[in-house]
């Protein structure tokens, strides 16, 4: 028991963007409570993490910024122009550059981290939210809410090679570890349309079922992988649960009920657990990936959106 008490469970940051008051929680995972609460623009919604762990970048989409918040002392550092309205964005496998969805003008800016400086604009579909690229980098996925669409972008050339028509209202991408796979959450459509990367085909759609509930509760948003390509989540907004699905063979193994109205997910590094956003009840849920059991809730700020982890 001693030898136990004398090795904790890997202790990682977790920060969240709360979207109503304009603030950010850190969350000790070791702990599950709130050792510090930063605040933010107006309406921070994506957050990401530099590879190193030193720099938060954070979308104050109400303010049309990004902020950069330094993770060692908290404070907010620097910004960069982001477009208006930005909504989601996704950092390269080099962590070299940001792509963001800008909702109020139909574009995807590419910023130079380095530099600050906009490399290009990408004018997409109407009302542009999720973002996600490949793990080699040279695919970047944009989905637009209205035109039902999710746009592969090649990162050469900033230009869109294919379209592809998925259900509605489509809020999240998220490529496989080897990426043959984007996986696109379609919120209203109710499904999860598996696009195969080498095609830009919808292989495979995955659906929800959850005794009690009506379809249209059951509302995709935030996808996660494994990094074994075995497993995936996906949160399911007012329905309250997370899917753990089987992304082998896409049936879905588990519902996980966590908090209300789950937006987002981030696995911590060592992957023994994800953590899930709750807006309505105003905290965040700790998953055990083994069990895939709810551990643990934790209260932050008022409306939480977005979440990540600390590399190290």
């Amino acid at each position: 028991a001693a030898g136990l008490m004398a090795s904790p469970a890997s202790a990682y940051m977790v920060y969240v963007s709360n979207e109503k008051d304009n603030t950010v929680s850190v969350v000790d995972s070791a702990t599950m409570e709130v050792v510090k609460t930063i605040n933010v623009g107006q309406r921070p919604r994506a957050i990401t993490i530099s590879h190193d762990g030193k720099l938060i970048y954070l979308c104050a989409s109400d303010d049309n910024t990004i902020e950069i918040i330094d993770t060692a002392t908290h404070e907010i550092v620097g910004s960069l122009p982001s477009g208006p309205d930005p909504e989601l964005f996704v950092l390269s496998p080099d962590g070299k550059t940001l792509y963001v969805a800008n909702e109020d003008d139909n574009l995807v800016t590419v910023i130079d981290l380095e530099s600050k400086r906009v490399l290009a604009e990408i004018p997409v579909g109407v009302e542009p939210e999720g973002m996600g690229v490949s793990p080699d980098g040279k695919t970047m996925v944009n989905t637009s809410e209205t035109t039902n669409m999710a746009h592969f972008i090649d990162t050469a050339t900033n230009e869109i090679t294919h379209n592809v028509l998925v259900d509605a209202r489509p809020r999240f991408v998220e490529f496989t570890p080897d990426g043959s796979e984007a996986w696109v959450s379609a919120e209203i459509g109710g499904t999860v349309s598996v696009i195969d990367n080498a095609t830009r085909e919808i292989k495979h759609k995955i659906t929800f079922e959850i005794p009690g509930l009506r379809a249209e509760s059951i509302q995709p948003v935030g996808v996660r992988i494994t990094a074994d390509g075995k497993k995936a989540y996906v949160a399911l907004g007012p329905a309250n649960r997370v899917a753990v699905i089987n992304a082998e063979t896409y049936e879905v193994e588990k519902y996980a009920l966590v908090g209300q109205r789950v937006w987002q997910l981030a696995f911590t590094p060592d992957q023994k657990t994800i953590i899930s956003t709750n807006g309505v009840s105003n905290d965040i849920t700790f998953i055990d990936v083994e069990t895939d059991e709810p551990v643990q809730s934790v209260t932050v700020g008022a409306l939480p959106w977005g979440v990540v982890v600390s590399p190290n």
